[in-house]
């Protein structure tokens, strides 16, 4: 049996978005979703309006020689139960010739480190459980994200339980 994941075998840099860096991410976010299924390619959109808004909590990019070729970005949640300093994990992209490399899971483990060294109470994402999984998130039936399967949307508590409720996301979501 061979794995489908690549070696890594150039080094990526993980550090905090510039303003500089705003063209980049764009063209990461959508050469990244280009043959994506299940997306309204509109998630280079949604960056840029929570950068806008000012509500790019955590966003990192991975660089390669000077390069950038991926980025994440986490943006507060809201939760109808009231509970406080909850996260959107999203969107998450790789340029599709250094996907399965690692470089992902090293977006996500420094944004969500970022995140709980900043307080946070933990956080949500919307994906493919096969893959979030992995990195500690799991279906909260209690916690749920309105006309979306509940085995898609996943929560991770960096501190204390899942709140119950409803979430909602930044309006850039829903029109960016």
């Amino acid at each position: 049996m061979t794995s489908r994941k690549k070696p890594n075998t150039m080094p990526v840099y993980i550090r905090p978005e510039t303003p500089a860096d705003a063209a980049a991410i764009e063209a990461v976010t959508i050469a990244a979703f280009l043959e994506a299924p299940h997306t309204g390619h509109n998630e280079q959109l949604i960056v840029a309006a929570l950068r806008q808004a000012g509500q790019l909590s955590v966003s990192l990019v991975a660089e390669h020689e000077g390069s950038i070729v991926g980025h994440v970005a986490f943006s507060p949640v809201t939760i109808s139960s009231g509970a406080r300093a909850w996260y959107g994990l999203g969107p998450i992209s790789v340029v599709p010739q250094r996907q399965r490399q690692g470089i992902g899971a090293l977006l996500m483990r420094r944004g969500l480190a970022e995140l709980r060294q900043s307080g946070a109470a933990g956080c949500v994402v919307l994906g493919d459980p096969a893959y979030y999984s992995r990195f500690g998130f799991k279906t909260e039936p209690a916690l749920v994200l309105p006309d979306i399967p509940l085995e898609y949307f996943m929560a991770l508590a960096f501190s204390g339980t899942v709140p119950r409720g409803t979430v909602g996301y930044h309006v850039a979501f829903t029109s960016p």
